[in-house]
């Protein structure tokens, strides 16, 4: 596109975002004034820096209401929409659409409450300390517009002098001051009333932990006496006169109810009905349909009898039974126990869910190589196999992938395979294992078999079988171990096509090869991505997978390399595999936010081995990686795929790989967002191999990074994504090392090259 072009195309835009910001003025009622917004003025101002002041006009501006139009490039096109869509006399239709959903209706100075904004800043000043504070405000108009300035005056910040616990000799105020020197009220700090109320929560959290099962923080005062002078201000700590007996004492648990067949529309009161002997351990269980076998409550509920109650373990209790996921509801009540102590009886009410549910799944998909496919998956859970919360699952699939045209036309891939499941709520091992989180650890066990058929030149059989562990620290911290897993893929039969391709071509002549990996597997994923009210997360995973490494010592693999060692007369791969994905997310505004993702990986193979299998080998492409290229043709390093002598095989591995993303993203209205992105990356070989030339590592890897960028639009439809993404190369690894940068040679006024080079990603889900 001719800078020309760009310039016409540039002034028609901005010509038309001015002609809305200004039409939309015509909705301004006559004698009446737009809103623009506020000022602030700070004084004494000699007391302030210009960023304290910045800083505290952010602020106030964003606690006084209504809001002004939003702006966009300092104009407001909203408004524009708005008038467009006229006064439509239905709700429904293209102008109540074009109205409602791409305007915004004008909002007036006679809707600003001066006094009532002006109220609002004294208070929330006054709740910061800043007491006897004055605030003023007029309003300036201009031709249609209108805005309010706020002056405000400042007091002196008060300091607090002194914390004093008014304490007694209760059971109560001792456990109180136990918590005295974890205080958020410090002396010389500023007067805080946020910081006031969090002092009686954390209190309350305290006793809640010590056995205070019926107090609150309301039943807390904190006073305070600003004439002490010198701007200062004292802080007195009360239990109120009027707080129950019943919240002063602190409670030890009795009796521990189950029922488990608890019906929610049921009024009964279950302490009345069942017999008050416990039949399990310390646990009173009514379970009449037999339903679980009693251990399962050995490791879900934290309380026994003669515990001290605290609201860590009531809730951790709670969590656990959700997550065992075979319950429907869950829910749990405390009464005041009959004994003359204070102690109380808790009762659990779990509402069963379905156990047994079958699911037929289809899904339609296309992908950045070309194919477009389908696959139907048919699924049947059991939540309860073996009694205690055990959950059995096995699935059927099949589907395919075909080509309507393209380079692989008539290369359709057909694939089709079973997979089972069994999922333990506990730690399966002769070593104990205990975690405290809210989440129940699991054993898995897993067998999988796939039939794949690529026609015209292969078909693989697939078989897989793991056990291992999963456990969570935290909601931010979860662990996967797999003691073993085990993959063996084997041909079924080979073509006379492949075959002269593979004599050719020693790199696709793996696939002929049997592939046996077994070993240890470990991922650890961190994640704060789903805490409200936070600007900028985190998530990352980290990967170990280590094959054969203990058999390759007992067999003497490592030693004696020239005698390839196997086991059922396959040779067996040995190899350790580390692999690392960050990703940082960060909110700009309300609706646009950066999103990044680096991830590095290294496959490198020892001892029995040359070679990374492919399987297990990296890839870069496609919707979710690279995605100004086609999936899996990019690399290894600056290897030319257009000199390959294959013309149906476009799986550009390696054992190393680099990847990068950033993507802005911003909502642009109703479910409809926008994204502009940047994405590169490469994989390379370990060893150097003559059928990819240019494919190793080396000091010149940088220069063989591929970047591609581009913009997409996606759909938020509630339950999912739809994603489109339009990404083009604007540096090709491959090219000779001067002219790899193409950004130069973009001309999307060129059919020729959009053909070339425009690439189209059609996914569900964001790529990161």
């Amino acid at each position: 596109m001719k800078w020309n072009q760009l310039h016409s195309i540039f002034l028609i835009v901005t010509l038309g975002i001015a002609m809305s910001a200004c039409s939309g003025l015509k909705s301004v009622p006559k004698g009446d004034w737009l809103y623009t917004g506020s000022t602030f003025k700070l004084t004494p101002d000699s007391l302030y820096t210009k960023k304290q002041q910045g800083n505290f006009a952010t602020a106030m501006e964003n606690l006084v209401v209504p809001k002004p139009n939003k702006k966009f490039l300092g104009m407001r096109p909203k408004l524009f929409f708005y008038n467009l869509g006229g006064n439509p006399e239905k709700e429904k239709g293209i102008g109540a659409w074009i109205r409602n959903k791409l305007g915004e209706k004008p909002v007036l100075i006679s809707e600003v409450d001066r006094v009532y904004n002006e109220k609002l800043l004294i208070n929330r000043l006054e709740n910061n300390g800043f007491f006897r504070v004055i605030v003023n405000s007029d309003t300036t108009r201009n031709n249609k517009t209108a805005k309010i300035n706020y002056a405000v005056e400042l007091k002196k910040r008060f300091l607090i002098r002194d914390v004093i616990f008014e304490a007694d000799s209760s059971q109560l105020w001792k456990d109180i001051l136990e918590t005295k020197p974890l205080t958020l009220l410090k002396s010389n700090s500023p007067y805080h009333l946020e910081t006031i109320k969090n002092e009686r929560v954390r209190i309350d959290e305290y006793l809640k932990n010590n056995g205070y099962y019926y107090f609150n923080p309301d039943y807390l005062l904190i006073q305070a006496d600003s004439t002490v002078g010198k701007n200062q201000v004292d802080l007195k700590l009360k239990v109120k006169p009027s707080t129950p007996q019943i919240a002063r004492d602190p409670y030890s648990i009795n009796r521990i109810f189950v029922f488990s067949g608890y019906d929610v529309n049921s009024s009964r009161r279950f302490r009345q009905i069942i017999d008050t002997v416990p039949n399990y351990k310390n646990f009173i269980i009514n379970d009449s349909d037999l339903l679980f076998r009693n251990k399962i409550y050995d490791r879900t509920l934290y309380f026994d009898k003669g515990d001290k109650y605290n609201r860590k373990d009531h809730n951790l209790s709670l969590n656990r039974l959700v997550n065992l996921g075979t319950f429907k509801f869950v829910k749990n009540q405390f009464y005041i126990s009959d004994s003359t102590k204070h102690e109380l009886d808790v009762v659990y009410m779990l509402t069963p869910a379905n156990m047994k549910s079958i699911r037929l799944e289809t899904t339609a998909k296309t992908n950045s190589a070309s194919y477009t496919g389908f696959e139907v998956a048919l699924n049947w859970k059991h939540k309860n196999f073996f009694r205690a919360a055990e959950q059995f699952n096995i699935s059927i699939f099949g589907g395919m992938d075909f080509q309507l045209g393209g380079d692989n036309q008539g290369y359709d891939i057909y694939r089709f395979g079973a997979e089972s499941s069994l999922v333990w709520p506990r730690i399966i091992a002769p070593f104990t294992f205990h975690t405290s989180s809210n989440f129940v650890p699991k054993t898995k066990l897993s067998l999988s078999y796939e039939f794949q058929k690529r026609m015209k030149l292969y078909a693989l059989n697939s078989f897989t079988a793991t056990f291992g562990y999963g456990w969570k620290e935290n909601v931010l911290r979860e662990h996967n171990l797999d003691i073993i897993e085990v993959n063996y893929i084997a041909p079924s039969t080979v073509t006379e096509l492949f075959e002269q391709q593979a004599a050719t071509n020693p790199y696709d002549a793996r696939i002929l090869s049997k592939q046996l990996t077994f070993g240890p597997t470990y991922n650890y994923i961190f994640t704060n991505t789903m805490l409200p009210n936070k600007r900028s997360t985190w998530y990352f995973k980290g990967s170990l997978d280590l094959s054969a490494n203990l058999t390759g010592l007992i067999w003497g693999a490592n030693v004696d390399k020239d005698n390839q060692k196997e086991i059922l007369g396959v040779p067996f791969s040995q190899y350790y595999k580390i692999d690392t994905d960050v990703r940082f997310y960060h909110k700009l505004t309300s609706k646009t936010s950066i999103a990044s993702r680096f991830m590095a990986g290294l496959a490198y193979p020892y001892g029995n081995s040359n070679e990374i299998p492919f399987v297990k080998q990296f890839f870069v492409g496609g919707t979710n990686s690279v995605r100004a290229f086609r999936a899996r043709t990019v690399g290894p390093g600056s290897f030319d795929p257009r000199t390959s002598n294959t013309s149906f095989l476009l799986d550009q591995a390696g054992d190393i790989r680099l990847e990068a993303n950033l993507e802005y993203r911003a909502k642009l209205f109703s479910i409809l967002e926008g994204a502009v992105f940047f994405d590169a990356g490469n994989v390379w070989l370990i060893n150097k191999n003559e059928a990819r030339p240019g494919g190793e590592f080396s000091k010149d890897f940088l220069s063989e990074i591929a970047v591609g960028a581009g913009f997409g639009l996606r759909a938020d439809v509630s339950i999912l994504i739809l994603r489109l993404d339009l990404a083009f190369p604007i540096r090709v690894p491959y090219y000779p090392k001067a002219q790899r940068w193409t950004y130069d040679k973009v001309e999307f006024g060129d059919s020729q090259w959009r053909k070339d080079n425009l690439i189209l990603n059609i996914a569900i889900g964001y790529p990161f």
